[in-house]
């Protein structure tokens, strides 16, 4: 009975062992393989001239806090620059657009606007706008209440 039991949970000790050391494996060598991957997107790059955008502060619930004034820079791929740069319009248009929907106010009063959420709104719409891997990343420079 003894032997049994000892020998069990040697098995589970040994298979817990192998897969960690599975895991451990394809995240080293085949990360690609894995759903949340994302590819390395290497290269120069350059940064469009900052831009100011005002979006609404909404809380979760819908309601509207206030307004902020948020300034960006868009980093993308070294010659897309001012391609992305003439367009601009039509990427404030989708930045507004998606703005009312995503809740943007955090703190107690809801007038501290809540970064990510709205990089991520914006990464939303330039790959909307622009195609999925032209804009690399966003950087925002300056928000303020407005």
């Amino acid at each position: 009975m003894m032997k049994r039991a000892a020998f069990g949970l040697v098995a589970i000790v040994a298979g817990l062992g192998i897969g960690a050391g599975g895991a451990w494996g394809v995240l080293q060598y085949f990360p690609q393989q894995l759903p949340h991957h994302k590819a390395s997107r290497k290269g120069p790059t350059e940064f469009v001239p900052p831009v100011q955008m005002l979006a609404p502060l909404v809380f979760p619930d819908g309601r509207l806090a206030g307004y902020a004034n948020f300034e960006i820079q868009l980093e993308v791929s070294e010659g897309a620059g001012e391609d992305v740069g003439t367009t601009m319009p039509l990427l404030m248009n989708a930045v507004n657009l998606r703005t009312y929907r995503t809740p943007l106010a955090s703190g107690k009063d809801g007038l501290v606007p809540g970064l990510e959420p709205f990089r991520r709104v914006v990464m939303e719409a330039a790959a909307e706008v622009y195609g999925k891997d032209v804009v690399r990343s966003v950087a925002v420079t300056r928000a303020s209440p407005g």
